[in-house]
């Protein structure tokens, strides 16, 4: 089955272009469920750049859709700051969160501020205590790991027989590395995916059935990360991520909020982001069927055919920040404290940017060239751990297979955040 290419469907366009422009809210989840956000910021490109929407689920916001705004405030984080949060913030959310732990009489149990949510100079010494383990010596002594779980992944799919490609390879194969990287029970590794989706999932999505199921999930991933660092106290340093943390001047001391915001960030990070683009490229050779011709016949592309998937799919849709000051940007003046997202989604669809950006093209010139990953002092910190893990899982696919067939439809994720795939329903027809 070739699922269908929608993001010019007729009835996506009409809905994009009728709805008035002060009334265009790009958060909506549903939009992005349906697969049918591309006209929205198209519409938005074009005709309204840098837009505000006044009343959302988010409260007001402005949305920043062409390359060179994003890139304008992504640079600067001397104007706009994270400290307020890195996503467009639920306002349903967050009063649900106070209700339910107002009934349970508990103090909060979610997360504080990650790295990710600080600005200078505190981001930086963060960040620079987690980088050595995913710096590129570590990764190449994690490389024939990844390579070796690969293969077993890859080696127990049936052949003929419609499974779910995001259950069975996309969440394994992250959920085994995420585990290595933090030095988790191997064992007990797809917690990792259920505590990735419980933070990301509203009630009603993923597997989340309550706010109260939520807070109890955030509460058991929360301990076993305490334990995780008490025992990590006691050992001598190594080069996992807990351990960097540990036993970093700069981080050993960081109280507990701190701590499980980094936690958070990292699970999160490591999971959804590289499990979606794994998911994304099986949709999009499915959708592209000359691209995955193209590929068949010429292995060496993997390494351009996993950055342009990562700009074709871009796994996190946007981040965001809030101003400190006034600031203009292509005519509009953005208030201080007002929160401005940064849809990346969008940044890389820009026509005045990236030649033919709708088209999935494996052998693009300069085919690094996205916003997937950001830029400046938050560029994401894990890029390459990402980019190993698609080029190793190609790599041994092309070995093994001459076609995965997407069967289905995807179930894209309820989410403006999380741009990816709740199930894949695929056929293997035959191994090599």
């Amino acid at each position: 089955m070739n699922i269908a290419v929608r993001i010019d469907s007729d009835e996506a366009v009409r809905e994009a272009h009728e709805t008035p422009l002060e009334l265009l809210n790009p958060g909506r989840a549903d939009r992005f469920q349906k697969d049918t956000i591309f006209p929205v910021f198209a519409r938005l490109r074009k005709e309204d750049p840098v837009h505000f929407t006044a009343d959302s689920d988010f409260g007001p916001y402005w949305s920043v859709t062409r390359w060179k705004d994003i890139m304008a405030v992504d640079t600067n984080h001397d104007i706009f700051s994270s400290a307020q949060g890195i996503t467009l913030p639920n306002l349903v959310a967050l009063a649900e969160q106070q209700r339910v732990l107002g009934e349970l009489a508990r103090p909060r149990t979610g997360g504080g501020a990650g790295f990710i949510t600080m600005d200078e100079p505190e981001h930086g010494a963060q960040r620079k205590a987690v980088s050595p383990t995913v710096a590129p010596a570590n990764l190449h002594r994690m490389a024939p790991i990844v390579r070796e779980r690969a293969g077993l992944i890859l080696d127990s799919l049936p052949i003929g027989k419609e499974f779910d490609w995001v259950d069975l390879v996309s969440k394994e194969l992250t959920a085994m590395t995420l585990a290595t990287l933090f030095d988790f029970p191997f064992e007990d590794r797809r917690k990792l995916t259920y505590w990735s989706d419980m933070v990301t999932n509203p009630p009603g999505h993923g597997p989340v059935k309550s706010w109260e199921h939520k807070f109890q999930a955030m509460g058991e991933c929360f301990t076993a990360f305490e334990d995780l660092w008490n025992q990590k106290v006691n050992a001598e340093p190594a080069a996992d991520l807990i351990s960097m943390l540990v036993h970093n001047p700069a981080t050993r001391d960081i109280d507990r909020d701190t701590y499980r915001g980094n936690v958070i960030l990292l699970i999160v990070g490591g999971n959804d982001t590289t499990r979606n683009t794994i998911s994304g490229s099986i949709v999009a050779l499915n959708q592209f069927p000359d691209q995955y011709a193209k590929l068949r016949a010429n292995p060496g592309l993997i390494t351009s055919m996993v950055s342009e998937t990562i700009r074709w799919q871009t796994p996190l849709a946007h981040m965001a920040r809030v101003a400190k000051t006034d600031f203009e940007l292509a005519g509009k003046t953005i208030k201080a404290g007002e929160r401005v997202v940064m849809w990346y989604l969008s940044g890389n669809r820009d026509e005045d940017e990236i030649e033919n950006p709708n088209s999935y093209i494996i052998d693009r010139d300069q085919s690094r060239h996205h916003m997937s990953f950001g830029f400046g002092v938050h560029r994401c910190v894990g890029n390459r751990v990402a980019e190993l893990q698609l080029t190793i899982i190609w790599e041994e696919i092309l070995k093994r297979f001459p076609e995965i067939r997407v069967s289905g439809e995807p179930v894209r994720n309820f989410s403006a955040f999380v741009h990816g795939f709740e199930s894949l329903p695929v056929i293997i027809p035959s191994r090599n």
